[in-house]
């Protein structure tokens, strides 16, 4: 009896333990971070639902014959202008705080996206206004991102901020598996608009949740050890372009990165016309691969903290080869279950990455720069992905949709070779000069 009431009394003490040792637990305890997580919650989740509700409102609004070019305008729309805001408001917000250039993103594009269910519900919607809205709401978008990230490293110490980085990720993976589920109920019963609204009362929510950690971040408080802020600007700092090409570190990453996405956009074309054309399937199957690696990047996602004592380096070089051999079974056209755990195990992999990514890219950026650096860096990789997806629709038609897998894998396993060559003759010493010359 007395065994039983001891182990009972023991046991929120060993939950509290298990709990202080969770690598999240220090990102989730932090009390800026845990203010901060709800908003983001909603507003990714709010995402979710707008990648189905963006494309279905353009469907209702573009006349017939030339639906298909204004859905690509209004997705674009939803993504791009993120890159134009990058490289041409960096004047004026670099030297921001990282709450300011969320809450500044998040704030526009709750007004932005609000104003498209009001103009729809006076039947004052139009294909060109409608794909504008969107577009001035994704203008902030990659300053909005930058200014999580650097928030994250202006909050949290170095040890703990792949925990961070990945909290945001996994939040980001879980929304977008759950989101466009709930946008096709929401749009079945209400409509593409009024699902947009939501999206916009989320980042509504996100935008007051930085007004209220905001004095939390101005009062006094010593930043963390290696944290960057923007009283740190020099007057000598280069431009955000300048610095990344002048530091081999951020150059290599933004390169390996970059590459990265890029050969990842073909996937997206190649895989639906591979289900339709080479496996004879339907969209549920479709729907099965890609939910098989959504629930892949969510486990990924969660073991990303897990990672924070492996070699940062080798381990993304050995993420973008991972990708590349869990496509080889798509390429190479093996069957079907076989393509469907290795989808799921490319999810597996594939997750981690940006958190890591981000960890070196705090780490290396220059005092008071992050956020114009995270911003640059951002507006490139908006870009990735489109201009790979936009290269997929030639190589399909050149080579097939097994054809294009199979190159993507290939090319992206060349990449990891390529830049762990690269990386090994970085930190190989410099070969001693000949006795001879030393002593002639």
């Amino acid at each position: 009896m007395n065994i039983a009431v001891m182990t009972d009394a023991t046991r929120p003490v060993r939950t509290a333990a298990w709990l202080r040792a969770w690598p999240y637990w220090p990102a989730i305890s932090h009390p800026v971070v845990r203010r901060l997580l709800p908003g983001y919650t909603l507003s990714a989740l709010g995402d979710g639902m707008s990648a189905v509700a963006v494309a279905w409102l353009a469907l209702r609004l573009a006349p017939r014959g030339s639906q298909g070019l204004w859905v690509g305008a209004a997705v674009a729309a939803y993504s791009i202008p993120g890159a134009l805001g990058a490289a041409f408001l960096g004047r004026w917000l670099r030297d921001r705080a990282g709450v300011r250039l969320a809450r500044a993103d998040a704030t526009l594009r709750a007004a932005a996206l609000a104003t498209i269910p009001i103009l729809s519900a006076a039947h004052l919607l139009y294909p060109a206004g409608y794909v504008t809205l969107l577009g001035v709401s994704s203008l902030l978008h990659a300053w909005g991102a930058a200014g999580q990230y650097t928030l994250i490293a202006e909050v949290l110490p170095a040890r703990h901020r792949l925990a961070g980085n990945a909290l945001l990720a996994g939040v980001t993976t879980v929304t977008f598996v759950i989101g466009p589920a709930l946008a096709g109920l929401l749009t079945v019963a209400a409509g593409p608009a009024p699902v947009i609204g939501a999206d916009a009362v989320s980042w509504a929510i996100l935008a007051i949740s930085y007004a209220r950690v905001a004095p939390m971040l101005s009062s006094g408080q010593p930043a963390p050890a290696g944290s960057c802020t923007p009283k740190d600007v020099k007057p000598s700092c280069s431009s955000n372009l300048r610095t990344i090409f002048s530091s081999r570190t951020l150059l290599g990453l933004m390169s390996l990165s970059f590459a990265f996405f890029l050969l990842y956009g073909p996937v997206e074309v190649a895989l639906p016309v591979h289900v339709a054309g080479d496996l004879h399937g339907s969209a549920g199957l479709l729907g099965s691969f890609w939910a098989a690696n959504g629930a892949g990047a969510v486990l990924g996602s969660l073991i990303a903290p897990y990672l924070r004592h492996w070699p940062l380096w080798p381990t993304m070089i050995g993420i973008v080869a991972g990708w590349g051999v869990a496509l080889l079974p798509l390429g190479f056209c093996a069957p079907i279950g076989v393509c469907l755990a290795a989808f799921a195990a490319g999810g597996v992999i594939y997750a981690p990455y940006n958190s890591i990514a981000m960890v070196v890219f705090q780490g290396s950026a220059p005092a008071g720069q992050l956020a114009g650096l995270l911003a640059a860096r951002a507006g490139m990789m908006i870009l990735a992905v489109p201009l790979g997806t936009a290269l997929g629709g030639p190589l399909v038609a050149a080579l097939g949709a097994h054809g294009t897998l199979r190159v993507s894998s290939l090319a992206t396993i060349a990449l990891a070779l390529f830049a762990a060559a690269g990386s090994l003759a970085r930190r190989r010493p410099p070969k001693a000069l000949p006795h001879r010359l030393l002593h002639p």
